[in-house]
């Protein structure tokens, strides 16, 4: 039998529900060679939709959406959701500016029930759309998939334990690859290795196969057996495993590669009152070798040669994230107090040589922030120096450990927020355009943010040393522009000319971390004007007093240029500070405006919001104007 049609032609879901059980596994290797070809050429999270290909046709296959509702933890693996709910023709465009999110968007669909991008919140996001379900009456099934490396996050756990508390009838797919993006850590991984060895899982296979081969569909015998899923259907010793003891029926461990076995699980579950969760196995980057040889590195990856797994186009030059993992493994080499700790992001935070080095002094805590802040702060106050090496919008998740447990009690912890400011094509979801703004507020807290490969190793030295408090460090995706100047070393505490006109120039543009190189960019198309310097600020928070109140006392006008929402960001710093010192030096305040800013190619959204070199200019020229205009103050 040969699957003839082109992945486009198909009317999903109707046509996979109606096929034989014969034609599913021809189905996946075409959706399974679909992928390939398109993230190939626009990038994107590969592995993990790899490993999800019969588990979302099984889903598709058993429930009606969006009747049914399904919530996907992270949401990175809903690639062949997105084909098989009438977006196959625009997976081309996927992660590209105005075209496909690589994360489930409601307003793409009403399948995607919830934008979803962080982590271990999916069960109780399911909980509460069941519990409102029964509190209106109404008669739909809520299904939550999240991956084995979610399950290292404590919101899945207080998700489980309400659940399992009040008998909520969701279905929970535990989506187990043993991997996060990397290799999962703890226990909790441990235990889910032990289920999938036992005796119990061989068992449950053949006991499985037995039944379906003999009576067609779903056999009387084979749902009575799993609707009395205490008496016969405990597909793994019942005794061992943790969701039992949270209050959920335990289906499992199941072949999640086998889309008629999963089919008639969920079928039967659909029937059981109070809350299940079946252990489906699977393996990242099924069916394609090279991903499943290196799943972390097509975890997360650009456009790529589909034969050789080659990357196309690599960007050159030095990787943040690298320079990172450098000067920290550098620091190490001389100081034995400085411990890395991570969230599940060892190789993103550019942390593999330091782990290999020094792996006494690395911790690998899975995806949990916040426990990742309180456990430095239990290493800062015996006498260690954590460095906390975490994306920017994951550190959002442990804001409250921020300021109870590091900056209320001045611990000198220090934190890489790596993926600061605008990702790209990964979305609203994972922009660091918020850190700016929730972490300058907080008492105790210094906030730098380089321009450059200099500002950032003198950064890292003062972070050594310094007692008085937490430093927070913030640097974007993407390469290092190396150094913008000769002058080296760099006092971090103090702000830094990157260039300066010939004439005395009366308008300064003060730049907080890497827009300082756009700044350089837009200063230079207002040359001819000579109406131009530009500042690194380095530090945001404290400011440098004493060179802002001079740029206040002797320039027209001051520009702020950030790559942070402008609400609560560097610039309302510094117009604050100047206003407060009575200073009425006009500010004009440019960064991402006051909404959530939509996935894109960075150069794009930069261009399309204002933040490009020549729309810098523009904006800077217009703001003069209106300065010399008649009547203007």
């Amino acid at each position: 039998m040969t699957i003839k049609k082109e992945i486009t032609e198909y009317d999903f879901p109707e046509e996979l529900k109606e096929m034989e059980q014969a034609e599913l596994p021809l189905l996946a290797a075409q959706i399974r060679d679909f992928l390939i070809s398109n993230v190939a050429m626009t990038g994107g999270h590969l592995s993990s939709n790899l490993g999800a290909v019969e588990l979302t046709m099984a889903l598709h296959r058993v429930f009606d959406l969006p009747h049914d509702k399904i919530i996907w933890d992270v949401g990175h693996q809903i690639y062949t959701h997105k084909i098989l709910t009438g977006r196959a023709h625009a997976m081309g465009s996927l992660r590209q500016t105005d075209g496909l999110s690589g994360f489930p968007r409601p307003s793409e669909s009403a399948t995607d029930v919830i934008a979803s991008g962080h982590s271990s919140t999916s069960i109780s996001t399911a909980m509460g759309i069941a519990e409102a379900r029964d509190i209106n009456g109404d008669d739909y099934n809520v299904i939550a998939v999240i991956g084995d490396g979610a399950m290292t996050g404590g919101p899945a756990y207080e998700g489980l334990n309400n659940a399992g508390t009040k008998r909520t009838r969701i279905i929970v797919i535990l989506n187990d690859n043993n991997m996060s993006i990397g290799r999962n850590v703890g226990s909790i991984s441990q235990h889910l290795s032990h289920l999938r060895a036992s005796k119990s899982y061989l068992d449950m296979k053949k006991l499985l196969k037995r039944g379906i081969t003999q009576v067609p569909g779903i056999g009387e015998s084979l749902f009575r057996g799993l609707e009395h899923v205490r008496d016969l259907a405990r597909y793994a010793l019942i005794t061992e495993s943790i969701f039992e003891d949270l209050g959920f029926s335990y289906y499992g461990p199941v072949d999640g590669h086998d889309t008629s076995e999963l089919a008639d699980i969920l079928n039967a579950a659909k029937s059981i009152d109070g809350p299940i969760l079946i252990h489906a196995v699977t393996r990242k980057g099924k069916g394609y070798k090279n991903a499943e040889d290196n799943p972390d590195h097509f975890h997360g990856i650009g456009s790529f040669d589909s034969e050789t797994g080659v990357v196309v186009k690599s960007p050159s030059g030095l990787p943040w994230s690298d320079l990172a993992g450098r000067e920290l493994l550098r620091l190490a080499d001389t100081d034995e107090r400085i411990i890395a700790i991570t969230a599940a992001m060892t190789d993103g935070t550019g942390l593999k040589r330091f782990k290999e080095q020094y792996s006494k002094r690395f911790f690998d805590v899975g995806i949990a922030e916040g426990h990742a802040v309180s456990f430095a702060a239990g290493l800062a106050i015996a006498g260690l120096r954590p460095f906390v090496c975490i994306y920017s919008s994951f550190l959002q998740r442990a804001y409250d450990q921020i300021i109870c447990d590091i900056a209320l009690q001045k611990l000198p912890v220090v934190f890489l927020i790596d993926r600061a400011g605008n990702v790209g094509a990964d979305g609203e979801l994972h922009h660091g355009l918020f850190d700016l703004s929730y972490l300058g507020h907080i008492p105790n807290v210094r906030l730098f943010a380089p321009a450059d490969d200099s500002e950032f190793i003198s950064i890292m030295d003062f972070a050594q040393k310094y007692n008085d408090g937490p430093v927070f460090i913030r640097y974007p995706r993407g390469t290092t522009p190396g150094s913008l100047t000769d002058d080296m070393p760099v006092d971090p505490t103090k702000s830094r000319v990157l260039l300066s006109t010939d004439n005395e120039a009366d308008t300064e543009i003060w730049a907080a971390g890497t827009m300082a190189a756009v700044a350089i960019e837009a200063a230079k198309i207002l040359a001819p004007q000579g109406i131009c310097d530009v500042v690194s600020a380095v530090s945001v928070r404290p400011l440098d007093s004493d060179a802002l109140q001079e740029a206040a006392k002797t320039k027209k006008a001051i520009i702020t240029l950030e790559d942070n929402i402008l609400r609560g960001g560097f610039g309302e710093y510094v117009s604050s500070y100047l206003s407060g010192e009575g200073y009425s030096t006009p500010v004009l305040c440019i960064g991402w405006p006051d909404q959530f800013i939509e996935h894109g190619d960075i150069s794009d959204l930069q261009e399309r919001y204002g933040l490009s070199p020549n729309k810098i200019a523009e904006r800077i020229t217009d703001f003069l104007g209106s300065l010399q205009a008649p009547g203007s103050v």
